[in-house]
Order: structure tokens, then C-alpha cells, then sequence
């Protein structure tokens, strides 16, 4: 049987707030290969149950933490693209005349 949208809310509710519960700070932070110490980089911890969490460098006490399925999907659209800036003089791009 499926789950109803209110079985599917409780259930992500739950999700998050067991995912928040967890305690972070024996965890091992890796990011990118090449990034040198002194530069912000993102930094990602793998987390039980295949959850992530992840943080900026520069900002360490701020985490982000994701469900193994928000993880997923985030790493799919990434490599599919979704998150490609259009090409603007503020990105580092030329403005489409």
C-alpha cells in the first residue's frame, strides 16, 4: 500500500530530525583533491545510513546535513547538469548579446 502525502511528511519529518540527532563531531571531513588548505572549499562527512553532511571550510560550525536519497538526488542533477550556470559576466561568463 502506498504511503499517503501525510505518511510521507511524518516520515521525512522523522527522517530529518533523527538525521540532526546524530552527533558530528568524531566524524572524518574530506573535500576535493588539489584544494589547498588555506582556500574555502566544501568539506563532506559520510554519515550512518548513507545520510552526508556537509560544510564550508571557512565556516566549519555551519553543517548541512542530507539524507542518503537528498544526497542522490543532488549528485545526479549535478552530474546531469541542473546546477550549470548560464554563461554572465558576473560568473565568469560573457553576457549573451
Amino acid at each position: 500500500m502506498a504511503e499517503s502525502e501525510a505518511e510521507i511528511r511524518a516520515r521525512k519529518e522523522r527522517e530529518r530530525d533523527e538525521l540532526y540527532a546524530l552527533d558530528i563531531s568524531g566524524v572524518e571531513w574530506t573535500c576535493a583533491p588539489g584544494t589547498e588548505q588555506h582556500e574555502e572549499r566544501v568539506e563532506i562527512a559520510y554519515l550512518p545510513g548513507g545520510a552526508v553532511a556537509m560544510r564550508s571550510s571557512l565556516e566549519p560550525e555551519t553543517v548541512l546535513r542530507y539524507t542518503e536519497a537528498e544526497w542522490r538526488a543532488f549528485v545526479l542533477g549535478a552530474r546531469d547538469g541542473e546546477f550549470d550556470l548560464k554563461p554572465m559576466a558576473h560568473n565568469g561568463g560573457l553576457d549573451a548579446q
